[in-house]
């Protein structure tokens, strides 16, 4: 009986590990999408923004010469 008692805990421990290892899957995943969202956001923001700083930087060459 004490054996048949602990394998019904070692199932509930190893169902809870399972449930954990679950949702950090899910979190880990969900943070990965949400991690490369904000980097295609700031990849996309960049570009336009050295942009405008080489046509600032054009225009006061311009005016010293």
């Amino acid at each position: 009986m004490k054996g048949d008692q602990g394998r019904d805990t070692e199932k509930s421990g190893a169902d809870v590990k399972d449930s954990r290892r679950d949702r950090l899957k899910l979190a880990l995943r969900e943070n990965l999408k949400r991690r490369k969202s904000q980097a295609r956001g700031r990849s996309d923001a960049t570009p336009s923004e050295t942009a405008d700083a080489s046509l600032d930087d054009a225009g006061g060459e311009s005016h010293s010469q």
